[in-house]
């Protein structure tokens, strides 16, 4: 199985405590807890922000859009609008699947 790399100092990383999987626009990258703290210093607008996705916040942000995703799209709660919000919330929900079956499975729990 191929190794983890750190997306800042491409360094492999050994366990999910080490772990912050980020996200930008759709894409899913591993970093460091210490390397992510890096990078997001560095970043300059809200645009290029990455957003943990796993951990305490990723979790809750996770359940929510569950939710918000199930509501949305099984009831005809504000028509149309109600269904994009549903697929909008959807993708989140998606971004967190994905970070847990590429990266965060492959890892050893300490």
């Amino acid at each position: 199985m191929k190794p983890t790399i750190c997306r800042y100092c491409h360094k492999e990383i050994k366990n999910r405590d080490e772990l912050v999987t980020a996200s930008n626009w759709l894409r899913i990258h591993p970093f460091h807890y210490v390397c992510f703290n890096k990078k997001d210093k560095e970043t300059a607008t809200i645009h290029t922000a990455w957003r943990p996705v796993n951990g305490t916040a990723g979790n809750i942000t996770f359940l929510i859009m569950l939710v918000l995703a199930i509501w949305m799209l099984a009831t005809n709660t504000w028509g149309i609008i109600g269904d994009l919000i549903g697929l909008v919330a959807l993708g989140r929900v998606m971004v967190r699947v994905a970070s847990f079956l590429w990266i965060e499975r492959k890892l050893p729990k300490v």
